[in-house]
Order: structure tokens, then sequence, then C-alpha cells
């Protein structure tokens, strides 16, 4: 007998709306199974893996439903009017791996699918090959070293291809390729039009970084002045790219109007979801080129799918004629970092977490590196006391900073991280404890919920606005408006804005993060804390996220057992895009079971 958890609510009556749709051929199962798919969408999963569920039996909301072999399943499914094989339009389509879908989510899958085979088996119109090679020469010099230069390599199957797909931990020189595969490009095009390039990433956050990044490596760049001023560094999010439509899933730039980019560079693509994935592909024009940067082994997105890790889970461009995809000559996994000192406790604890391996973790959080750290957390009653000194050190510089401006650069040295949400040791438990340790230490001073200081995360895209989910501003007195409160946000530009607290869409307060929103952020120091009991929630992806926010410091709590058992422990998303991308290369069985959130009643 397999026993689930139970699904939300909305799960339930979506169930019940497919067996009402089924009329005389619903039953117990296909609610079920149609409540769990919906319940999957919710757990980052883009569909409903049968094949573990076949030939036992469900436990829901008290009641047992027996699920025959997956090949009754599959003809008692099939025999719905609900419930159609791929290219049928159905409210549910169920593929020939067992894997059930809502009908606009296996269309998404599909389509990125194709959109990505093709992208990666066009070549692009070939450069003037004097022209690229010293600019190669120039831009990637050779650095004589034993392993070859996967930045050059990089870059020249950007200049051949239509896609190419740059992975590799923080600190790989990631933006720094992309930078010198843009002024490659310019350089092709002196003789013309210089191309049109797009720079997006998925949070406003995370395009702030992308900008001074590029901005930065810009300056030193070995070209003609004239190239370098023509290398954009304006980024923005990619619902602003492609154009939201207030109350609408669907964009403004799509197959019919495409974006009229030639080149489309897109950063932190771990976090990008199957749904915009797949609509960034389609608002490709015909010849455009789509560079795609991330880290494969990073968290993926919160909302369904693992895009960037089910690309590169069959090829890291080392693959030579016969190749089991095109996407095999398309992705390049830079591995050399630059961020970490070489030999320091970030990258040592890093690489271990990212290879399983927790007994070598725990080795480099006990050595003498004074990087990293480890220690037990304090007892429940315990935790504001052995809290108040890292938050005071921690959050002080922002809170003395003569600048809302200064105010939020400072406010990047620091920062507290958690699996969780909910609880003394999530997100919202934490950030009230912070308040507390402030307030006792005259650093804010709270008359209700806004306070001079208060820093707010953004959690929601309001393009009317022109704030982003990840945006991050800080509630201060704003002298053009008498001294009154006004929340502080920086620019795309540089420059500063101010708005009223009430106009401020859905946000919170951000002392305190989950490591899923810490995604396209980075912080000179942090504390991790873990939570008390084991969950499916630590995983090693959560944990080498976690761990690379940080570029001088890393501080855990938490149980050593409990962070050993996590390191060991992958959790994989159920989707059909790899097996698509991937025809010829074995699929890892799932190691994390499913998890469904709240209650099926």
């Amino acid at each position: 007998m397999m026993s689930l958890p139970d699904v939300a609510p909305l799960d339930r009556q979506f169930g019940a709306f497919i067996s009402r749709l089924a009329g005389s051929d619903a039953s117990p199962l296909l609610e079920a199974l149609a409540a769990l798919t919906a319940a999957a969408l919710r757990s980052g999963h883009v569909c409903l893996d049968l094949v573990p569920l076949a030939g036992d039996g469900l436990r829901l909301a008290g009641e047992t439903i027996p699920v025959p072999s997956l090949e009754e399943v599959t003809v008692l499914l099939h025999g719905t009017a609900v419930v159609g094989a791929p290219g049928e339009y159905r409210p549910l389509i169920l593929d020939r791996g067992g894997r059930l879908y809502l009908y606009r989510y296996h269309r998404y899958e599909r389509q990125l699918a194709d959109d990505l085979l093709a992208l990666a088996g066009s070549a692009a119109q070939p450069p003037d090959a004097d022209r690229l090679a010293e600019g190669l020469e120039r831009l990637f010099p050779d650095a004589g070293g034993p392993q070859p230069d996967r930045q050059r390599q990089a870059a020249l199957t950007a200049l051949h291809r239509r896609l190419s797909i740059i992975s590799g931990g923080p600190g790989t020189g990631k933006t720094a390729t992309v930078v010198r595969i843009l002024a490659l490009l310019l350089e092709q095009a002196a003789d013309g039009l210089p191309p049109r390039i797009a720079l997006a990433a998925p949070t406003g956050k995370a395009a702030a970084r992308l900008r001074e990044s590029i901005r930065t490596a810009r300056e030193t760049l070995p070209c003609d002045e004239r190239i370098r001023q023509l290398i954009p560094d304006r980024a923005v999010t990619l619902h602003r790219l492609l154009g939201t439509r207030p109350g609408s899933v669907r964009f403004r730039h799509c197959r019919d109007n495409p974006l009229p980019s030639d080149v489309v560079i897109v950063d932190e693509a771990s976090m990008v979801s199957l749904p915009l994935m797949a609509k960034l592909t389609a608002a490709l024009k015909p010849g455009a080129r789509l560079i795609l940067l991330g880290d494969r082994d990073q968290l993926a997105s919160v909302e369904a799918g693992a895009v960037l890790g089910d690309i590169c889970a069959g090829g890291d461009g080392s693959a030579a004629a016969g190749e089991p995809s095109p996407l095999a000559r398309t992705i390049t996994v830079l591995t050399r970092t630059y961020r970490f000192r070489e030999g320091g406790g970030i990258g040592a604890l890093a690489a271990a977490m990212n290879a399983g391996d927790g007994r070598r973790a725990l080795a480099v959080l006990d050595g003498e590196q004074e990087s990293v750290a480890l220690r037990e957390l304090p007892a429940p009653g315990e935790l504001k006391r052995e809290l108040r000194q890292s938050v005071i050190d921690g959050f002080r510089p922002y809170l003395t900073a003569p600048t809302p401006e200064e105010a939020l650069a400072r406010f990047a040295d620091f920062r507290l991280l958690t699996p969780l949400r909910q609880g003394t040791l999530g997100v919202e438990g934490l950030n009230r404890l912070v308040e507390e340790l402030l307030t006792d230490e005259g650093l804010i001073r709270p008359l209700g919920r806004w306070y001079a200081g208060r820093p707010v995360l953004v959690t929601v895209n309001a393009p009317a606005l022109h704030l982003f989910n990840g945006d991050i501003g800080i509630a201060w007195p704003d002298p053009a408006a008498a001294g009154q409160l006004r929340v502080c946000f920086v620019d795309p530009d540089g420059g500063s804005r101010w708005l009223a607290p009430a106009r401020l869409p859905d946000h919170e307060t951000a002392f305190a993060l989950t490591v899923h929103k810490s995604q396209g952020s980075e912080f000179s120091r942090l504390l991790l804390l873990l939570p008390r009991q084991d969950s499916a929630l630590l995983t090693r992806e959560l944990l080498y996220t976690a761990v690379t926010r940080a570029r001088e410091r890393v501080e855990l709590w938490g149980d050593r057992e409990l962070l050993h058992a996590a390191i060991s422990r992958r959790i994989e998303r159920n989707s059909g895009l790899r097996e698509a991308l991937w025809p010829c290369c074995p699929v890892d069985p799932p190691i994390v079971p499913l998890a469904f959130p709240a209650k099926l009643s």
C-alpha cells in the first residue's frame, strides 16, 4: 500500500472537476490522479509519474484506492473523454512513459524540447574566420595549461551555433566569458549594423547583478573603445523583456510577435521555470541566438520544472561525432572558480556538497579554514541570545549608513538564510527575532510594520511600478517628501527611486531569506540555519546553493548527522523534458519521493 501526503483543497476541487467532465467514465482513481497531478505541479514537478504508483494502492484522506498495473491504468485513463495521448487536445495527457500531465504543461514541454533541438541543430551565420581567430587570441589568450580553455570553447560555440549553454558554479567566469563573446559578435559586424542584444534574468536582483558584472567586465576588455561602448549593460527581468500583460499568462512577444533582438542572453537560467523558458524560446525571431548562463547544480525554479538541469543532463560540450543529441555541441561547463581562494574553505565545502560527499564536507567544516564554520543549533530558548552578536555585527553597518543608496550597498554584506518559511527557524520567525534584537540595540525603532531601515523583498512582478520579484528596497526618510518614510529602490541605471509603502506590491521583510529566494544574490557573509528535524526539503542542491551565495564566510548552524544526510540526498523533478532532449541517455530514477503539500480532504 502506497500512502501519499494529502493534497490541497484546490487540488481536490480540480480532481472533482475532471471527474464531472468525464461523466460516466469517472472513477475514484481518475479523480485522485487528477488531484495528484495538480498537486505535483505545486511541488515543482511538471507531471505525475504513474510508474511508482502502479500495482499498489493510494491512501488518500482516509480512503484506500487500488491502483492496477500501468497497462491497466493506461487503458482506463485513455478510455475516458478527459485523458488523451500526446498530440490530442484533452484536459489531461498521458504519455508512453506513464507520465500524466495537465494539457498546457505537456504543450510547454513539447514546444520547448522542439525549439531547443531546432536551435541546437541550427548553425549561425558563419563568422569571418580571420577576424574571429584574431579576436580569440586577444580576448582568450592561451594560458598554456594542460586543460582545454573552456571559456574559449564556449565562445566558439556561441559564434557558430544559435544556441549556447554555459554552465558553471559561482565565480567560474560565466559573465566574463559572455562579455567577450559579445565583443566577438560586435567585431564580426564591424562593417555593418551591430546586432541587437538583450540581457535578461529571472528576477530583478539577478538582473541587477548581471548589469553590474557586465559593467565591471567590459572596463578592462582588450578591444576597441567603440566595441566596448556597444556592449549593453541594461539587463531586465524575463517578464519585462517578453512584455507582461496584466491579468494574463501570455506575453506581448510570442511566436507571432517575436522579440526584435538578434542575441538574447539569460543569466541565472537554473531559476527559469518550464513555462517561462518555453515562452522565451517561442518569442525568438528566426536566426536569433540564445545564450543561457547558469549553474546546473543549483536549486531549480520554485515553479514547475528543472529546465537547465534537464538541458545539461547528457553533455558537457565534449561529445564527438555520433552524439545522442544536437545539444551535446552547445554545452560548455566551466569548472575553474575565480571567486573563492584556491584551496579555500567555501570552494572546498561547495565541491564536497555538490559531489554528495557528506564526510568530506564535515571534514572541511571541522578544519582550520576561517571562511567556513559549523556549530550546533542553540536550544529554542537560547536562540535569541546566541544570534544577538551575529545580527548586530551583520546589520549595524547598513543601518548606520548616511544614505539609502549606501545602505542598500552595505545590506549585501550579511544575510540569514533558511530552508523554511514558517516556524522559529523559518524566515517569518527569524525576521521577527532580528527586529527584536535590532530594537533592543537601538538600531531600529519600529512603531508598527514600517520603520526607517526596514529592508523589503518584492515577491511578485509589478511592471507598472517597474518592480519585479527579487527586487530589494529599504524604508528611509525621503528628504523630498519632508522626511516622510518611503521605500528606496535602485534603478537599473544606478539612480534611486522612492515609493510610498502603501504603493508596494506583495513584499516581505528581508533580514532572513529562504535559500530559494537567495538565488541570484551574493553576500559577503551568511549564516545558514538548518531545521531541527530532517526533511525532504534538505538536499545537496539546497545546501550547495546556500553556501555558494557567500564570498568570504559561511557559518552553518545545525545537526551534523542531519547535514550529512542532506548532502547525501538529491531531488529530481518529474518531467519528460530530459528524455525528449537526450533520448539515448539513461535517466536516473528520482531519489527523493514525490512530496505533495497540504491536504486532500
